[in-house]
């Protein structure tokens, strides 16, 4: 027998061999002749017109190439067992090409099965991208390109890719600027080593801190999100690569916060979908044109998004002018009837979401799966050729545009070596780094710390040597770290002793369980705390790293309380009742209930999840070389009984329920107030606002109108400040949110330097839905603030849209 399988595997061998010798005359100047046929092809012309080059090569395709492209194949080590091509290609579905293959050959560290010597270097990745697509160029019928795809929310999911930190850290940059770079780098990365589709940015609004997916969210507000995320899309695809914007929609509020099967039930009215979580989809599809978007497996009003021809046609494609094509989240349509039982059996469940608009199904599991059925409804005719004829259009389309039907192949593969993770790549990642510092308290001006003061410094708690944050699920790996203890210790250098005693672990062993009921420590854990304790009071200083791991936060992570968790707040008082100064360093992918931590302790940095410099920025940032100029995205809550706690707010919604607050008020019932606010960011600096402009005093509804205003650093030290504009519609049809973001900017000054800032609002940004459901302006006054913080407006002034 296996002499026979030997036989065979030659025989196949010298089959695919002879193709290939065959095929050597399809490269020709300018062209490619995919379909082999000896002649210029419409499809193969790029002089033509995308549309008519999809029209003549859907015409030229049957019904098994159809399907083939509406179904991703997840790479070497997910659903691909092979590395490179093999004769045995020739018998799965694949021959007749695939839409996309997914996080191909990059050494996904999370699944050792994925680890492959073609990921590094840089080169050898490239080539074996084009070894790989030369297959479906040369030995598929047609020669259909691959759309190459991987995650990339902070930074490519590559091995040993430029890493970014966690999209919570980089919306607390505030920066437009810096993630504009920073998505220009992705989508260098990602073309150099052969991807050509990015699944990034994340544009889910963050309202519910227990939900465990916060860490990977730009913020809770839709306005920022927006800007943000259109930055990063901008600089993906100036790059020639396309984003993909996930997830669509209403993803990021399952009832509770919580994760797993119970991701299926937000409960969000309408007019609140539109305002908070359609509304960062809709302008980045309007104004970045993103070639991508992932549609979520949760419902919306009892119907599932990826079944939904609502969401997926009518909003998506008719409002809002997306042009790209949707591609699933893993297990998105297999939901609909496992889970959702919309759908009688997995055969329904693919049609409905063929029907309602969806592209490309993805999932972990081998694509026929998908493909099989959907050739049966079209045979059947539960599904018209029309319909699929359109939806693999949608994905051509695409692959026209990013030009793989011009050149298919990375051009020129060594180069790679030097075009990802470049020097000033990580640099700019660093930045990325410092600029989402946020300094949360800074009582006498403990910080920055005087690195000639303090002798003897102890570097305590259970993150100061963790380093399992900086590296996630969806971003590059194998990359060199830095823990907040080494970096102090490199950064202090011989100007001081820095002790390290760990103090407690992350968790306990009966939490979460413990955050309900107390349990007593156990020997070891009391011994862990004396050991910091007594090493504290030899201490000038204690430098406390506490907050969550990748194993407290993340995907399918959502938590029931926010407090530090296991025996960090024990380990805290300990330290506190020492009597020394103590400087809290929080690592944390959400925000937390630090109520304690926030009255007693001195000094508190958010570190938030930094990438693998965390080390070096946290450093510098203690010791002033660095000032903290971020702002929060996210409210911190002073307990989870006030969720949901977030900006913006209806009028009323976040008040008191005293006889000031409430005709029937009765009394004190519950605590007030958020423990900081969205836009809440401190510095080793000061800064003043003034001069607040506004180019009229009346505007027509379709006019744009000018505000600048001055910003001066008063303090010593050079520091950067983000001007938040801030927007009320004074009188409306219906009730409308007591204030919106609609504009901000970071700025950097020097001691005593002023700049002036300009911004410009577009009736966009003062539209509401009517009663009607339809985005328009109104007649009335509105009032422009500025501040720095959600809480802290400096100045206001009004203005009138007239008719």
């Amino acid at each position: 027998m296996m002499k026979y399988k030997s036989l065979a595997v030659i025989a196949l061998t010298l089959l695919a061999d002879s193709a290939i010798a065959q095929h050597k005359n399809i490269y020709h100047k300018g062209w490619v002749d995919f379909n082999k046929n000896g002649k210029m092809d419409v499809f193969e012309d790029s002089s033509k017109p995308i549309e008519a080059r999809v029209k003549d090569l859907l015409s030229q395709m049957n019904l098994d190439e159809k399907t083939c492209q509406t179904a991703t194949l997840y790479g070497y080590g997910r659903v691909l067992k092979d590395e490179m091509p093999t004769p045995e290609w020739k018998t799965k579905i694949w021959k007749d090409g695939i839409a996309n293959i997914d996080e191909e050959l990059n050494s996904l560290p999370y699944n050792k099965k994925a680890v492959t010597e073609y990921s590094f270097p840089f080169s050898k990745h490239a080539n074996a991208i084009n070894t790989v697509q030369k297959w479906f160029v040369e030995e598929t019928r047609l020669g259909i390109p691959v759309d190459f795809s991987n995650e990339g929310i902070h930074g490519l999911c590559h091995d040993r890719a430029t890493p970014f930190p966690a999209p919570v850290n980089i919306g607390s940059t505030w920066n437009k600027k810096l993630v504009y770079q920073a998505g220009s780098i992705v989508g260098r990365e990602a073309r150099a080593l052969g991807y050509t589709n990015v699944y990034a940015p994340i544009l889910d609004v963050a309202r519910d801190p227990r939900w465990g997916r916060v860490v990977e969210c730009y913020a809770e507000d839709p306005f920022l999100i927006a800007e943000m995320g259109k930055q990063m899309t901008l600089g993906i695809q100036d790059q020639g690569a396309a984003a993909t914007l996930k997830h669509y929609a209403v993803y990021s509020v399952p009832k509770g916060g919580r994760d797993g099967q119970a991701r299926t039930d937000p409960h969000v009215a309408p007019r609140e979908m539109h305002e908070l979580f359609l509304y960062p989809f809709r302008r980045v599809i309007q104004e970045a044109k993103p070639m991508g978007i992932m549609s979520s497996y949760n419902d919306w009003n009892g119907e599932p998004v990826t079944g939904s021809y609502y969401f997926l046609t009518e909003l998506l494609r008719k409002q809002f002018g997306f042009d790209g094509y949707v591609v699933s989240d893993s297990e998105a349509v297999e939901f609909l009837s496992g889970k959702h039982h919309v759908a009688e059996d997995y055969k329904e469940a693919v049609r409905q979401s063929i029907q309602a608009g969806l592209n490309v199904r993805t999932h972990f599991t081998m694509p026929e799966n998908f493909i099989l059925p959907l050739r049966e409804l079209v045979k059947d005719g539960s599904l018209s050729m029309k319909t699929l004829d359109e939806r693999v259009a949608d994905v051509l389309r695409v692959k026209f545009r990013l030009g793989l039907f011009d050149d298919p192949y990375v051009k020129d593969p060594a180069t790679a070596d030097k075009k990802v993770h470049t020097k000033a790549d990580e640099e700019l990642a660093v930045q990325l780094n410092r600029e989402s510092m946020v300094l949360l308290k800074n009582e006498k001006n403990l910080l920055p710390l005087a690195i000639n003061k303090y002798k003897n410094i102890l570097v305590t708690g259970p993150l100061a040597a963790e380093i399992d944050y900086t590296t996630s699920r969806y971003g590059p790996s194998n990359n060199p770290i830095i823990s907040i203890l080494d970096g102090i210790k490199a950064f202090v250098g011989n100007n001081a002793k820095v002790n390290y005693s760990k103090g407690c672990e992350v968790i306990d062993a009966k939490w979460p369980e413990s955050e309900i009921i107390a349990t007593e420590l156990t020997t070891e854990e009391q011994a862990q705390i004396d050991k910091a304790v007594a090493d504290a009071k030899v201490s000038d200083i204690v430098i406390a790293v506490v907050g969550e791991t990748d194993n407290q936060v993340g995907e399918s992570k959502s938590r029931t309380g926010l407090n530090l968790p296991g025996r960090q707040l024990l380990l805290l008082q300990a330290l506190y009742a020492t009597g020394k100064p103590i400087v809290m360093v929080m690592v944390n992918g959400r925000p937390l209930t630090i109520n304690w931590e926030n009255r007693y302790l001195p000094a508190i940095l958010q570190a938030g999840f930094p990438g693998p410099s965390a080390g070096k920025v946290v450093a510098e940032t203690l010791f002033g070389e660095n000032n903290p100029g971020g702002k929060l995205t996210m409210t911190y809550p002073k307990s989870i009984g006030q969720i949901e706690l977030n900006f913006p707010f209806k009028p009323g919604s976040q008040a008191g329920q005293g006889k000031n607050d409430d005709p029937n008020g009765n009394g004190k019932t519950r605590v007030l107030g958020a423990l900081y606010p969205f836009g809440y960011g401190l510095s080793y600096t000061t800064f003043e606002f003034s001069n607040l402009q506004i180019s009229k005093t009346e505007i027509h509804q379709q006019a744009d109108i000018q505000i600048s205003v001055d910003v001066k650093n008063t303090g010593t030290r050079k520091g950067d400040e983000v001007v938040q504009l801030y927007l009320k519609d004074l009188v409306s049809s219906v009730t409308t949110y007591e204030s919106v973001l609609r504009g901000f900017d970071r700025v950097s000054l020097a001691p005593g330097e002023t700049k002036t800032l300009k911004f410009v609002l577009h009736p966009d940004d003062l539209a509401l839905l009517d009663k009607n459901m339809n985005w328009t302006v109104e007649p009335g006054k509105f009032q422009v603030m500025i501040g720095n913080s959600s809480e802290d407006i400096k100045l206001k002034k009004e203005f009138t849209v007239i008719n």
